[in-house]
């Protein structure tokens, strides 16, 4: 599938870009592979890691900058889109910033993909884009319409566009695993709220999930994966022990106290799949192949899901 390929990945040196190139090197023989973000520091940091292969391309660029997205986009089958700015807290003091980047960078990378002739592009999302409440989830909204609906500006033919769309990745940077396997050094771990939950996953996952959309896509899908679900007080006792101290400080600004992946209103448009669910774009340009679609009062939100107990997240930690 990704064989004489040549590929690109916006964001390409955060957590999700450096899994999925380890396992495209592993696994396929890719024309080229294009490193594109804005970070020397990390790119450099990534040659040392993967060497200076002649199929290895580093491209230091912003989104925010389409004519710099054309040149690197120049001969390419594949985009992925992974580059955004991720941090709930400094969204909400510094939208514009937030904006610049996960939507207007969108619609560059809309742009630039079908200008340069790419014939397929897949966004990553989140589950905060469901329902949103804080503005990072609500630009992350955005771009999967823009992402969505550019199968409509590039048609029959042009550049096919489908998002996948996941929950929190197990030891990402700035995880809250990450935040409290520091905090139980001290002896306390801090929580927001007892009763919070959220969806995990392995970043071995959200490489698969992008596999298969790349597989499976015709252009307008959102594909999601089935998850596991974790009690935020349950992870801070699995990861603390019996010894430390769980306190709970209240849910700070733009945080949910469950999140969504698939809400009532997608249910009519979603249909179940093998390890997930493919949400199909309500327009006219889709030919939709006739399948059982969800009911309509059902919903994939993280605290109407199977619930891991403190052993099976200790498990869940030892894979990952």
């Amino acid at each position: 599938m990704l064989n004489d390929k040549s590929i690109l990945i916006t964001g390409a040196t955060g957590t999700f870009g450096r899994a999925f190139i380890r396992h495209v090197r592993a696994n396929y023989k890719p024309r080229r592979l294009i490193v594109f973000s804005r970070d020397e520091y990390k790119q450099w940091e990534m040659r040392r890691e993967f060497g200076e292969d002649d199929n290895m391309r580093y491209f230091l660029g912003d989104v925010r900058d389409v004519e710099r997205l054309k040149l690197a986009l120049r001969v390419v089958d594949i985009v992925i889109h992974a580059a955004a700015l991720k941090h709930v807290p400094s969204g909400e003091t510094n939208p514009m910033e937030v904006i610049k980047t996960n939507v207007m960078g969108a619609q560059n990378v809309v742009m630039a993909a079908m200008d340069c002739g790419v014939k397929k592009v897949i966004a990553l999302s989140t589950d905060k884009a469901v329902n949103a409440i804080n503005l990072y989830g609500m630009t992350k909204g955005c771009a999967e319409k823009l992402f969505i609906a550019a199968n409509a500006l590039s048609g029959a033919g042009g550049t096919a566009f489908s998002v996948v769309r996941y929950g929190n990745v197990i030891n990402s940077r700035g995880s809250v695993i990450e935040l409290f396997k520091e905090q139980a050094k001290t002896g306390t771990i801090t929580i927001t709220h007892p009763d919070m939950t959220r969806f995990f996953m392995r970043v071995e996952d959200s490489v698969e999930l992008v596999l298969y959309a790349l597989r499976n896509m015709k252009g307008g899908e959102v594909y999601v994966p089935k998850l596991w679900t974790v009690r935020i007080a349950d992870l801070a006792r699995a990861i603390g022990g019996p010894d430390c101290t769980v306190e709970t400080i209240g849910i700070r600004s733009g945080e949910k106290l469950h999140e969504t992946l698939i809400s009532r209103d997608d249910a009519r448009n979603t249909v179940e799949r093998e390890g997930g669910f493919s949400i199909l774009p309500d327009f006219k340009w889709y030919e939709r192949i006739p399948q059982k679609t969800m009911p309509p009062s059902w919903s994939y939100t993280s605290n109407n899901n199977h619930m891991m107990d403190e052993r099976q997240i200790s498990e869940m930690m030892k894979t990952c």
